[in-house]
């Protein structure tokens, strides 16, 4: 049984950073894409980014680029989310998930099999 478990968010101000952590158990990590997505409220779940099974590649959504950086330690079964220059609409819930397909890189939602249960990100003006 796949088990994801998500940590580091909470309450920063604009500006601010935070470091959102996923570690992972019940898969052959190293073996699969993991991936972060958001949802704030009233609005859909959207893909944020996600890093191939072995680190080499990295995808992000335009919105975060260049100030959000996906990282993993397959030693570790984790998967890293760094967040700089947060800004408010950075709010959400934040879910780590991982590839339903083994060596493949997905960034749809029905590209990933398991999902985390989430972490609360707050970013104040």
């Amino acid at each position: 049984q796949v088990q994801l478990v998500e940590s580091g968010g909470g309450l920063v101000q604009a500006g601010g950073s935070l470091r959102l952590s996923c570690a992972a158990s019940g898969l052959i990590f190293s073996s699969v894409a993991m991936g972060w997505f958001r949802q704030a409220p009233g609005k859909e779940r959207e893909f944020v980014a996600v890093i191939s099974w072995s680190g080499d590649s990295t995808y992000y959504a335009d919105s975060v680029k260049g100030r959000f950086t996906i990282s993993r330690d397959n030693a570790k079964n984790t998967v890293y989310l760094q967040m700089d220059s947060l800004k408010p609409e950075d709010t959400a819930v934040y879910y780590c998930a991982a590839s339903r397909w083994v060596r493949r890189v997905g960034v749809r939602s029905g590209d990933f099999g398991s999902w985390g249960q989430g972490t609360q990100v707050t970013v104040s003006s």
